[in-house]
């Protein structure tokens, strides 16, 4: 019996032998056939699969030590925060639904051109302006069209509204500017008359023929006044969306300021719009040399807008109704100065 058990165990060991070759034989092929084009992961082949695999195509998170052998990372780790940043404010919610976004337009030594007139920019600049500021009396007019123009009230600047943006109360509206470049002027030691009328109330339409007879009133009263500036506030937007328009220069929260220059080319007579344009951009030059961000394009339009009633006539748009009255005020301010001595420097000795 116990031969017999020795004889069984022998061919049993034989047996197992020889199926477990043909099962190492096999399971190559089989193991081939399921497993092509997978990759398996050198963490995966080292040691037990974790519970949760980690993603192999990300950056490693910063608070965790680094494996001693990273996987393949396929995009940059975003830098780390500085202190207290803030992520970009949402837009303004408006009374209406629309909402307010801030933005800049890229301006410089640029003309808007809308129209057909060639324009060699280089050229106006080395040439100068053709203005020369009188030696005695009032050299600059400041007048507004569209008095009641007026800004987002924000903080201690609300007012009584006669529309939208709109307001007959002098201390917030476009006149509130005005004031501040006629005192900027002023210190600068020019002479400046600041026409504090109100010619878009009660009616708006009209506002330039009645704007337009205060200039010829004042022009006839001195004419050797040479440059009227009539200062608006510019209302962009769209879909819902209104743009209040910041300048980007350090330490200072402005809105931005466009130069604007009719011409002849609706065909009404407006001969001196050169010189007008002249003016512009060598004011225009004048800011970007200190303020590069300030100024948005000098536009260029076909429509004359009063200009045609001197030789120095230029409309300029401070900020949009989307700004404040302080980023207003602050724009101007950064005008002003800019501004000045490039004037002083037109007048006759």
């Amino acid at each position: 019996m116990r031969r017999a058990r020795i004889l069984t165990g022998l061919l049993l060991g034989v047996l197992s032998l020889l199926l477990l070759r043909e099962a190492e034989r096999v399971l190559p092929e089989e193991t081939a056939g399921r497993m092509r084009n997978v990759e398996i992961p050198v963490w995966q082949a080292a040691s037990p699969a974790p519970t949760e695999i980690p993603t192999l195509h990300l950056p490693v998170p910063r608070h965790t030590p680094a494996p001693t052998e990273e996987p393949s990372i396929t995009e940059e780790p975003s830098p780390a925060p500085t202190p207290f940043e803030e992520p970009p404010p949402e837009p303004t919610p408006l009374p209406d639904g629309s909402r307010i976004l801030p933005t800049t337009i890229l301006g410089g030594l640029s003309v808007r051109n809308e129209t057909g007139y060639e324009l060699d920019v280089g050229a106006i600049l080395e040439a100068g302006p053709p203005q020369r500021l009188p030696a005695e009396g009032p050299q600059i007019l400041i007048i507004h069209t569209h008095s009641s123009e007026a800004y987002t009230p924000a903080g201690l600047d609300r007012y009584e509204a006669s529309d939208t943006n709109r307001t007959e109360d002098e201390r917030y509206n476009i006149i509130r500017v005005g004031d501040e470049l006629c005192g900027i002027y002023e210190a600068a030691g020019l002479r400046v008359i600041h026409d504090r009328g109100v010619y878009d109330y009660p009616s708006y339409t009209g506002s330039y023929g009645r704007s337009g007879a205060a200039v010829e009133a004042w022009l006839a009263e001195y004419p050797d006044i040479a440059v009227v500036i009539d200062m608006h506030r510019d209302a962009l937007g769209s879909e819902g969306v209104v743009y209040k328009i910041m300048a980007e220069e350090s330490g200072t929260v402005a809105s931005q300021i466009m130069l604007l220059c009719g011409s002849d080319a609706s065909g009404l007579e407006h001969p001196g719009w050169r010189s007008n344009l002249a003016l512009a951009l060598y004011l225009q030059a004048a800011v970007c040399e200190s303020y590069p961000s300030l100024m948005r394009p000098v536009s260029l339009v076909p429509q004359r807008y009063n200009q045609h009633l001197s030789s120095g006539a230029l409309i300029m748009e401070v900020g949009s109704s989307g700004n404040t009255l302080q980023e207003a005020l602050a724009a101007v301010r950064l005008f002003g100065e800019a501004t000045a001595p490039a004037l002083l420097a037109l007048a006759e000795p």
